[in-house]
């Protein structure tokens, strides 16, 4: 049954509190299976790798059919149509000229004592995409992770993706091609984690590792971070929509169905100061769902998690909407700008009425990795920046040192470490 909520009820404050924290992740711990699963990866390298595909994709690797070959990836992009490979090309063009515009830049100064200081940014050396199997296919995220990395000027990018059965999908392969990406392996789960992690003799380990996942992948990440960097852990989509009564009820419920549609456990949600619009954006999913090829998806995302709130005015969404810290955030109002430079929190905004999220999953150019769970309040989207390192130069000269160093080994004397504070004395000694 969809959680409905008014602002006018008595216990509204508790009721949403409530919705707030309903969990909608997977119901069983999965944890001490990964922890298993990648000692075992550490321990016995490529052997357990293949035991584990046969195990959960059914079928057999070996160290010379585990990578996908040129010709493989040749004939995958064969298979696909000059429309999609068009679409493909159009949406990385798009993703590639967002992303290069936000490569943070070096700096440097000499302050007043005289002393040097910069900042340098540099892409780690690797980087390993996870791309998932499951209920879709998904070449956008190909593009989504792959592509940051590229603009970041990261040299070697690897990509993992389940191949249930021994088939890859041809879209995602072509979608590698297109990123630039050459090393793929046939491996997925927490298993394919573990390698890009730790290495085994067929895959050397990477620096960083993006992409979702199932349960077990987002576990695994959870796991290996410290080993190596990740991007985050994601849970299952979200969508939030701020829509008055001037909308169109049935855009509105497609809008909130395209989230839906991921899974069973997604979450459509949407906020308006019209009850009559509600009632009729809820009918039109109705609607929506006769004719929806996942509506055995979608429904039972929608009953189960969907949600409506109705407030008096938009104002009134402003908190709730903070506190909601949606991954996605459709605001289809009078007044997008205005409204969204009240809200903190949020993954990425989409404004106004002729903006669904959809256009963000595949061609606006911002990342369509975003921070889920209400992890908006903290983290950001996917991008060059998950792909790079700062380091900090500090130079003094003999001069500048005798400046600074005085009160740096006070601070070194009050903390107790007499050879923080000789290794500055020594030199002003001279």
């Amino acid at each position: 049954m969809v959680t409905t909520l008014n602002i006018k009820d008595t216990n509204f404050d508790q009721d949403f509190s409530a919705f707030l924290s309903a969990r909608r992740d997977s119901d069983h711990d999965v944890s001490e299976v990964v922890k298993s699963i990648l000692k075992d990866i550490q321990v016995r390298g490529d052997q357990a790798l293949f035991e584990y595909t046969q195990k959960f994709d059914k079928f057999d690797l070996n160290p010379k059919t585990i990578r996908v070959s040129n010709h493989e990836l040749k004939e995958a992009k064969s298979q696909c149509s000059n429309k999609t490979l068009k679409a493909l090309a159009y949406a990385a063009d798009r993703i590639k000229k967002f992303h290069v515009r936000h490569l943070p830049q070096d700096d440097h100064y000499t302050d007043e004592q005289g002393v040097s200081l910069s900042v340098r940014w540099q892409a780690v050396s690797a980087a390993g995409i996870y791309v998932p199997g499951g209920k879709a296919v998904y070449p956008s995220s190909v593009l989504m992770n792959a592509l940051p990395a590229k603009c970041a000027g990261v040299e070697r990018i690897v990509m993992v993706v389940p191949a249930p059965n021994g088939s890859l999908n041809p879209l995602v392969l072509a979608a590698a091609e297109l990123s630039g990406i050459t090393e793929i392996y046939k491996v997925g789960g927490a298993q394919a984690i573990a390698a890009l992690a730790y290495g085994t003799e067929s895959i050397a380990p990477v620096d960083v590792i993006t992409g979702p996942g199932n349960a077990y992948v987002a576990a695994a990440k959870r796991e290996v971070f410290g080993t190596v960097g990740i991007d985050m852990i994601a849970g299952p989509s979200e969508i939030l929509v701020v829509a008055d009564g001037k909308n169109n009820p049935h855009w509105i419920a497609m809008d909130l169905l395209s989230q839906a549609e991921h899974d069973e456990v997604a979450q459509s949600i949407l906020i308006t100061d019209d009850a009559t619009f509600a009632s009729a954006t809820c009918k039109a999913i109705e609607d929506h769902l006769r004719d929806l090829p996942k509506a055995h998806i979608a429904r039972k995302s929608w009953e189960n998690h969907g949600a409506i709130i109705v407030v008096n005015t938009m104002d009134q969404a402003i908190p709730l909407i903070d506190r909601l810290a949606p991954e996605h955030l459709e605001l289809a109002v009078d007044n997008p700008r205005a409204m969204a430079a009240k809200i903190h929190h949020a993954g990425s905004i989409f404004l106004g009425r002729y903006t669904p999220e959809a256009i963000g999953d595949y061609v606006a150019g911002p990342n369509h990795v975003l921070p889920t769970a209400r992890s908006a309040r903290f983290s950001s989207g996917l991008s060059v920046l998950n792909f790079m390192k700062r380091n900090s130069l500090i130079e003094c000269t003999e001069k500048s040192l005798s400046l600074i160093g005085p009160m740096a080994m006070t601070l070194a004397h009050e903390e107790g470490l007499d050879a923080h504070a000789r290794s500055i004395g020594i030199r002003l000694k001279g």
